[in-house]
């Protein structure tokens, strides 16, 4: 399903332990690493999208995490150019995403990520709140701050200060034209 503008709903899960850390997963034949993440279906809420990623991409059930917040409406990433497939019938520029913030109420041994025929990770660790901003794939950078801006003061309320510090997000030039 995409959009009239070109962009696939999607859903974002920020994993996140009482300490803080945040839930950061390899991706299979790859080098890239991420949030877990997934298209939401035409008959799906973007809750409901949310709770069957958590499922197929880290074997985790909703008796296991907590739903501390989420985004208030779509937060978009255009795609490089070479990622557009542009022979396709619907052309896909992007996502546009709902973010959520869960806190972690199992045990690690319930984390399994082989539990579909197509993993999407193969390798999983817990990072500090703030690391994805500069480990993710640079196109993602931009949707991640700002989820994790939205995010921060709910897991502020669960880790605390500490943990999750505040954090400044890079002002954007409007209206400059960019170096080359």
């Amino acid at each position: 399903m995409i959009d009239p503008d070109g962009f696939r709903p999607n859903v974002g899960i920020v994993l996140m332990h009482d300490d803080g850390r945040v839930f950061w997963a390899r991706r299979v034949r790859r080098d890239g690493w991420q949030f877990p993440q997934g298209g939401i279906n035409t008959d799906e809420t973007p809750l409901e999208a949310m709770y069957r990623e958590l499922r197929e991409e880290t074997g985790l059930l909703p008796a296991h995490v907590d739903v501390l917040g989420a985004t208030p409406g779509w937060l978009r990433y255009r795609l490089p150019p070479h990622a557009i497939r542009h022979r396709d019938k619907l052309v896909c520029i992007g996502q546009k995403q709902v973010w959520y913030l869960l806190r972690f109420r199992g045990l690690e041994g319930d984390v399994q990520l082989d539990g579909t025929d197509c993993p999407e990770f193969d390798h999983w660790r817990w990072v500090d709140f703030w690391y994805p901003l500069q480990h993710v794939v640079t196109f993602k950078r931009s949707v991640y701050a700002r989820a994790l801006a939205h995010l921060a003061p709910h897991a502020r309320a669960v880790a605390g200060a500490l943990a999750v510090p505040e954090h400044t997000l890079p002002v954007r030039v409007v209206g400059q034209a960019r170096q080359r």
